[in-house]
């Protein structure tokens, strides 16, 4: 090997093993501490919704960032043996006239539907005031503190061309709470939604094959199953775990992580209405009708409790493959919901 060759090689392994050597170590939880911590007795008035604002609020450090792609800030507490958890959510439709929803509910077990949700939209009349500081920065005040809120940036985002179907449009790039990074598509031709994984970006995520079934890729982590497109390079959510989808934690899938800070114009509410056209006239062009409180439900994507629930995809798309229709094999019932009832706000994985 050349010398000068070798003595390169040799600084660029130094240079990585330095790099490598320098990450931090993974941080140790411990049952002792959440035991302590739901044992421990603590103050908060939890039925007044301004209280528990300004206990969250006065928690937060001088600047935040808020990754998903609806502008939510997730948070939880626990408060007296309960687990509460909520958000502050600056939403573009709502965030220029000085607005921002607040939302908290008691994190209780799945089965459980009685826990109440306390919700408001705060602004100058609640002593809340939101400015906008430049595009996607906001500084919120309360009382005597202020908090600037950096919302994700993510434009300049897009697929690469090669993971763009000749039928398809993008319609922006998502973050979602889990982490996992999507590109929002939406077939003109047979009218359909489709989330493409982000491989450009960061995935925080091992993935698995299940036996015979190396096309489809499942999350260990956040229970993501996608699809390995026959036609073009590119992996297509196929499912989320039902479990998750019910309890509505982080891991229920994109559907409610919508770009809206990058949706141009029109578009999502076309797309919208080519599917369903008789929602004309009853939803805003981020796809909700005028008071914010439903939303049409863009969820291509089926819910699982076992892996062999995924073979039906795979079959189809394997016989149809060639087919014009092949892109619907991709696309589950739950397309068919019309608009998404209220939810609460999302819960944390524990």
């Amino acid at each position: 090997m050349n010398r000068h060759l070798f003595l390169a090689l040799t600084i660029l392994l130094a240079l990585t093993g330095l790099a490598r050597a320098e990450d931090p170590p993974p941080a140790l939880q411990t049952n002792q501490a959440y035991v302590e911590e739901v044992m421990g007795k603590t103050a908060l008035d939890t039925d007044d919704l301004m209280a528990v604002f300004g206990y969250v609020f006065a928690q937060l450090p001088e600047r935040v960032k808020v990754y998903p792609t609806e502008n939510y800030y997730y948070f939880w507490f626990v408060h007296n043996g309960i687990r509460y958890a909520g958000n502050i959510r600056l939403d573009a439709s709502n965030r220029d006239e000085g607005k921002v929803i607040f939302a908290y509910y008691e994190d209780t077990s799945v089965w459980y539907e009685e826990a109440d949700t306390k919700h408001k939209i705060l602004d100058a009349s609640d002593g809340v005031k939101l400015e906008k500081v430049e595009d996607l920065v906001y500084k919120l005040t309360y009382k005597d503190k202020s908090v600037t809120f950096a919302l994700n940036d993510l434009r300049g985002v897009a697929p690469p061309a090669s993971a763009l179907g000749p039928d398809e449009m993008f319609l922006g790039p998502i973050f979602d709470e889990s982490a996992i990074q999507f590109y929002l598509l939406f077939n003109k031709k047979l009218k359909i939604f489709h989330y493409v994984l982000n491989e450009a970006a960061p995935v925080p995520d091992k993935f698995f094959s299940p036996k015979g079934k190396p096309r489809i890729t499942v999350g260990k982590r956040t229970g993501f199953a996608f699809y390995q497109d026959h036609r073009l390079n590119r992996k297509i959510m196929i499912a989320a775990y039902e479990g998750n989808m019910r309890a509505n934690n982080y891991f229920d899938g994109p559907f409610d992580q919508l770009p809206d800070n990058f949706i141009k114009g029109e578009e999502l509410r076309d797309a919208i209405l080519a599917v369903r056209p008789q929602l004309k006239g009853t939803i805003d062009r981020f796809g909700a009708v005028p008071d914010g409180s439903i939303r049409y439900n863009i969820g291509p994507y089926m819910p699982y409790t076992e892996l062999k629930d995924l073979n039906r995809i795979d079959a189809c798309a394997v016989q149809k493959q060639k087919r014009p229709d092949y892109y619907r094999c991709f696309v589950s019932g739950a397309e068919e919901q019309d608009l998404e009832p209220p939810k609460k706000p999302k819960k944390a994985p524990r």
